[in-house]
């Protein structure tokens, strides 16, 4: 889900939208000035109301519990708008979006869902949500930035989630997906919207059925794109062997045949396992200073597969960080580092001062662990190492397990300090869903959210379909031709796909040969 940071799985996830608006061509129709919205003690819009070509869009704020039953804790402002169809009449539904994270923010991309979603919009509505802590919904920061917990070592990124837990206090519990499925719901019924359709990007494909098991009545259909199930594997193993699978991939499908998968995989075994020992340092420049990059095997595996997956077939015909991989980590076994580290730089541009708060509160409350939350911090350890001695040889890939565990920021024992006390247990994984058609989508080039997460993610539904989307990353309605967003916009409207032909005829990705 994720600006060019939220690539990640359950991390600053990716934002379809956000990706798309600097792609779009640029709007020529009139904007439609945005109204109140109805229900009760409608007002003027607000200042921070998108305005998107030809569409009303109406906007208000709904102040929430912050902890449901600790009204002690105070509330919190949840803002939202409802981009409304073109077509005259009622609308024929309502399509609750959600672009992933936790923390990927909504309003601020109304017009690239517009975009996105042009045909549905012809008599659907659009529910744009802002959730708690992010956007133009009130923000209760931590203190930790994005910048420094991505490029920060293991051990830093730790101290930061505790750190984080700490000064969030017992208002951390305000922050999960319970509560953000919550504050939907509750709009829902402002808005007078009988059922919803949901529609899910990254971490809103782990989000909008934490919505359907708490309010199955109000649930019509339910789209997932670059999905995970609830019982997401706390080892990343899937993410892990996705990544060898998609350098295969890229290389066999390469016009002319610009690699070999194969070479491919060995050339990142090597670089891996060199990484594990002798460590780069990369200066990153981004708008908010000079950092220090420590590129070890874990940093190697978060490139792998989060960033190389964010933005793959979007344009496939020029040079994507995917693309140029196996290049660069043949020479970097050839001893020549600075293609490696050209990548490293331009990825870490990205890192930003936006407070982590509500990313790192959802995933240490709502993800399942290795170890008891009300465990002693020893205890705790003793337990996450137990199983992590028991992952079989070979289960991460090309990766040794603790490297690979270590390159998530969602997963391994990166929320292993965080309290207890005061916060509410990890979401049920197995949780009673409603009888709904539901369609899952995942792109064969995304080792984020792969073909095998999507597929666990399909099978938690009884009335589910699962298409996998040919040479595209994470999350296939990037993709400027719209196949994959015509295919769901289709599902929400008739609750069948529709013809699907243009989901396996999009075009290779560009690589970079690789000589000698």
């Amino acid at each position: 889900m994720t600006n060019k940071s939220t690539a990640r799985r359950a991390g600053l996830a990716v934002g379809m939208m956000a990706v798309l608006a600097s792609v779009l061509p640029t709007a020529t129709t009139t904007a439609t000035a945005a109204a109140p919205v109805s229900g009760p003690a409608a007002t003027a819009a607000p200042a921070w109301c998108p305005s998107v070509p030809g569409h009303k869009v109406d906007c208000d704020r709904m102040e929430r519990p912050l902890v449901a039953g600790k009204p002690a804790l105070g509330t919190v402002k949840v803002s939202y708008a409802v981009v409304r169809h073109r077509a005259p009449g009622l609308a024929k539904g309502t399509v609750a979006l959600n672009p992933g994270g936790p923390g990927e923010t909504l309003i601020d991309k109304a017009e690239g869902v517009v975009w996105g979603l042009e045909g549905l919009l012809k008599d659907h509505d659009v529910l744009l949500v802002d959730p708690r802590g992010t956007g133009k919904s009130q923000r209760i920061p931590c203190g930790v930035t994005d910048a420094e917990y991505r490029f920060g070592t293991r051990a830093q990124q730790r101290a930061a989630v505790e750190r984080c837990g700490k000064k969030l206090g017992p208002k951390a519990a305000g922050f999960t997906s319970a509560a953000t499925a919550d504050d939907i719901d509750a709009i829902r019924a402002r808005l007078k919207v009988r059922k919803l359709s949901l529609y899910g990007l990254s971490y809103g494909t782990y989000l909008m059925p934490v919505y359907a098991a708490r309010h199955p009545e109000s649930v019509r259909n339910i789209v997932l794109s670059g999905a995970y199930p609830l019982a997401l594997d706390t080892m990343a193993r899937p993410s892990a062997q996705a990544v060898s699978l998609t350098l295969r991939r890229v290389c066999e499908r390469s016009v002319p045949v610009a690699c070999d998968g194969e070479r491919a995989v060995k050339d990142l075994a090597t670089t891996a396992a060199r990484l594990r020992t002798e460590p780069l340092t990369i200066p990153i420049t981004t708008g908010h200073g000079i950092y220090k990059k420590k590129f070890t095997e874990d940093k190697l595996a978060n490139l792998l597969f989060e960033a190389a997956s964010s933005g793959v077939g979007l344009e496939p015909e020029k040079p994507s960080l995917l693309g140029r991989l196996p290049h660069a980590l043949n020479r970097f076994v050839k001893g020549d580092t600075a293609p490696l580290r050209k990548l490293v730089r331009e990825e870490g541009e990205s890192g930003s001062k936006l407070d982590q708060a509500p990313y790192i509160a959802v995933v240490c409350n709502d993800y399942r662990r290795d170890w008891s939350k009300d465990a002693s911090r020893s205890e705790r350890w003793r337990q996450y190492r137990a199983a992590l001695a028991a992952v079989r040889p070979g289960e991460h890939g090309a990766f040794s397990a603790k490297g690979f565990t270590e390159g998530t920021t969602d997963a391994g024992d990166v929320c292993i300090g965080w309290p207890g006390e005061n916060t509410p247990a990890p979401q049920p994984t197995k949780p009673r869903l409603p009888n709904v058609p539901v369609l899952v989508l995942s792109g064969d080039l995304d080792s984020n959210t792969p073909d095998t997460s999507g597929k666990k993610a399909a099978r938690q539904f009884r009335d589910s379909r699962f298409l996998s989307v040919r040479n595209m990353g994470h999350v296939p309605e990037l993709e400027l031709s719209r196949c994959a967003a015509g295919v769901s916009s289709h599902f929400i409207r008739a609750n069948t796909p529709g013809e699907t032909s243009c989901l396996r005829s999009l075009p290779p990705i560009a690589v970079t040969p690789v000589r000698g």
